[in-house]
């Protein structure tokens, strides 16, 4: 399988593609497309992103392609990191309002891209912030359950070191899950919580001391006055500032870490990617696992969460879910305590205020692009507008995807070890076998010979294995014509 970074040179882009080659999550036969902006810093960045990755880990590094358009993303998983970052300096709160006016245009456009030109099994990791808002536009044009936003399992990650720390355990011992909106509205599962050892009187008596007697209901007022405090600290000591959030409690530390790391001036791409990449493996391993990330919902919530206008929630949430290789299939989460219903139910109303309130060009364009994975599929009723409650919400089903034809692909290669390796493995990560092969004679300047392959694939996927194959170091050129066209590029002798 291949794997996309759109953002690719930004701050969590680039640790995104460094831990993706560094922890070999991609086979050296896959391709990782490093995706930038013509014309821009990043469209020249990328090259030099290729150069380094490639000096640092040749022995074990993925194929490694650059793009510079929306129109020009191939992958079967895609990592959306592009567009605008919160500040990290002492003073700076960031706006999400802010994020959401600037990042969604480019969110809309990466995504009617993909749904013009994908396979339509493409798999998308939101990063980018209001990573709920990327969620709500992807959603929206290539189908919610093809669609994972990463804050909530982020926060997933620090809840259980701030956990497993007070604990005086390792990480992987402690399971629990973060929901909600990612940010200052993360909403700390408390009744998620497990601790590996601890039977279930033991748990309930060590959440009951990591919780100190309070209920979520109290974490907003908390978390205002604690960045009040926190700025006032840290304007005469910063060390002293991060000393102070220790002796916080673990859901009051969620919050406030990350907010003061931003603070100090330093960001947090580090932790940012590698929750990603996290994520990214279980969707490429085939198995399913219990992640927690925003999604967009249909209905799946509703008898345990209770809105106050008393409309069932259809909209983006963090939440858990099973996550696979074809996305995410299902929400598991018990009947919840009242104090994190209500902390969900007002992340959820916050969520649809910021969706509803950005500007986002709208999806009708696209919707007859995207595949039959686009819509619920076997998942159950039609999706919803992220971000909004009422019928008028309702998503453009996506056109369904052409049936399978027969194509012949002429390719001009470099006459040299690694080409016909490098052709097979465009065809076979993407599930397409060849029906024939055959290798014509050695072009005049005695470098290229011709290779002719006739397979059988939709028209979709067979726009994306020509652009992949055309993007190969030793391909000169590509010709794919359905079956009966192809006589005038003549057969191989």
């Amino acid at each position: 399988m291949d794997v996309a970074v759109v953002g690719a040179t930004g701050d969590v882009g680039r640790q995104v593609c460094t831990q993706i080659v560094e922890r070999r999550v991609l086979p050296p036969t896959a391709r990782l497309q490093l995706v930038g902006r013509a014309g821009g810093a990043s469209g020249r960045a990328v090259h030099g992103l290729r150069a380094d990755l490639v000096d640092a880990y040749d022995e074990h590094a993925p194929l490694l392609d650059v793009a510079h358009s929306p129109d020009d993303v191939t992958a079967d998983v895609i990592v959306v990191a592009a567009g605008l970052t919160p500040p990290a300096r002492t003073g700076a709160d960031p706006d999400r309002r802010v994020l959401a006016a600037t990042n969604g245009a480019v969110l809309a456009e990466y995504a009617d891209a993909i749904a013009r030109h994908g396979s339509g099994h493409e798999v998308v990791i939101v990063v980018t912030n209001p990573v709920e808002l990327g969620v709500a536009v992807m959603a929206e044009r290539l189908g919610r359950h093809r669609v994972l936003g990463m804050g909530a399992w982020l926060d997933t990650l620090r809840f259980r070191r701030e956990l497993a720390v007070e604990l005086g355990v390792r990480r992987h011992r402690v399971g629990g899950f973060v929901g909600g909106q990612h940010g200052e509205d993360a909403v700390p599962l408390w009744s998620t919580v497990r601790v590996s050892g601890l039977d279930a009187d033991e748990r309930a008596r060590a959440v009951a001391a990591l919780r100190r007697g309070r209920t979520l209901d109290a974490l907003p007022g908390e978390i205002a006055a604690a960045k009040d405090e926190l700025a006032r600290v840290a304007s005469q000591d910063m060390g002293a500032a991060f000393e102070l959030i220790d002796t916080w409690p673990a859901d009051l530390r969620l919050v406030t870490r990350p907010w003061m790391t931003h603070q100090s001036g330093a960001k947090t791409p580090a932790g940012t990617a590698s929750a990603t990449v996290d994520l990214l493996e279980v969707i490429l391993d085939g198995r399913e696992i219990v992640v927690a990330g925003q999604v967009a919902l249909d209905g799946e919530l509703d008898g345990r969460l209770a809105p106050a206008d008393g409309v069932p929630s259809r909209g983006v949430l963090g939440v858990p879910v099973v996550l696979g290789p074809g996305g995410w299939t299902r929400v598991l989460l018990d009947e919840l305590p009242d104090d994190e219903a209500r902390r969900l139910v007002q992340a959820a109303e916050g969520i649809d205020r910021l969706v509803s309130a950005s500007a986002v060009p709208d999806a009708g364009r696209a919707a007859g692009a995207a595949g039959p994975q686009g819509g619920t599929g076997s998942q159950g009723g039609a999706a919803v507008v992220p971000g909004t409650t009422g019928a008028a919400g309702a998503v453009r089903a996506p056109a369904p995807v052409g049936a399978e034809r027969d194509w012949v692909a002429t390719v001009h290669g470099l006459d040299q070890p690694g080409t016909l390796t490098a052709l097979t493995g465009v065809f076979s990560t993407r599930g397409v076998s060849f029906d024939s092969l055959a290798t014509g004679p050695v072009d005049g300047d005695g470098r290229a010979g011709r290779i002719v392959v006739s397979f059988r694939a939709t028209p979709r996927r067979t726009r994306a294995l020509e652009r992949a194959v055309r993007r190969l170091a030793t391909v000169r050129s590509v010709v794919v014509e359905p079956a009966g066209d192809s006589s005038r590029h003549g057969t191989p002798g």
